[in-house]
């Protein structure tokens, strides 16, 4: 092992729009020896809670952020009143009802609460959608945004599964900003993971199930138009 493994260090980078950001996170992937030597952690996204809910009604932006951010810091609480705290919450579930939310008062937190996350789990690129984490790539988003939920208690079928959320990614990944889903395979006693940003995912298993953890499998879209009666259907007939 050279002095050079043994090295590690933590980067933070800063963008200051989602076009910027999401350039930043395709240097993870696109280079095959940045992809082996780092790992991007969680993209976060500071949200101003006095003038949030405005800035979503009138800007795609800000939708796009929040939409791609695995942390959201609601920063100047102070600002603002409780009411308008659970109000600003409750629309960034609707936008991304998986990112974890922070109350904060000049960003101030914890750093672990921030850093060391693990969030991001996108490792491998399996497919590029042409012209995704560029400038070129369209970034308008509106309240056709919206977020799908699916739980079932049945383990699913692998054989079956797999096949059809690749198969989700490719017929509609194009309006899937953003996915994540926790499986329970059949005859697995481990946890197997899918995330995935539009057209590109990745999946393996992650830990054992906790002996009081419910074994469900929890798909969550985000997404444009999302064919939800279609996702659903085709999700229960994966069950083993």
């Amino acid at each position: 092992m050279t002095a050079r493994d043994q090295f590690s260090c933590r980067c933070v980078l800063h963008a200051s729009s989602s076009v910027a950001a999401c350039s930043s996170a395709q240097t993870f992937f696109v280079d095959d020896d940045v992809r082996r030597k780092t790992k991007l952690d969680a993209i976060v996204t500071v949200a101003d809670a006095k003038h949030l809910l405005d800035q979503i009604d009138r800007t795609p932006e800000a939708q796009e952020q929040l939409v791609f951010a695995d942390v959201v810091l609601v920063n100047k609480v102070d600002l603002v009143d409780e009411k308008s705290l659970v109000t600003i919450e409750r629309r960034i579930r609707k936008i991304n009802p998986y990112a974890a939310i922070h109350r904060t008062e000049r960003c101030s937190l914890p750093f672990d609460q921030v850093l060391g996350r693990d969030a991001f789990n996108l490792d491998r690129i399996l497919e590029v959608e042409p012209g995704f984490l560029t400038e070129e790539h369209d970034h308008e988003h509106d309240d056709t945004v919206a977020s799908l939920s699916l739980i079932a208690d049945r383990p699913m079928n692998q054989a079956t599964f797999i096949p059809w959320i690749n198969n989700v990614a490719q017929r509609f990944g194009t309006d899937i900003l953003r996915m994540k889903v926790i499986i329970a395979l059949a005859n697995d006693d481990r946890r197997f993971v899918v995330q995935g940003v539009h057209m590109l995912i990745e999946g393996g298993s992650q830990r054992a199930w906790k002996k009081d953890e419910a074994r469900q499998t929890r798909p969550v879209f985000i997404g444009r138009d999302l064919p939800t009666d279609v996702l659903k259907q085709d999700f229960e007939a994966c069950c083993a």
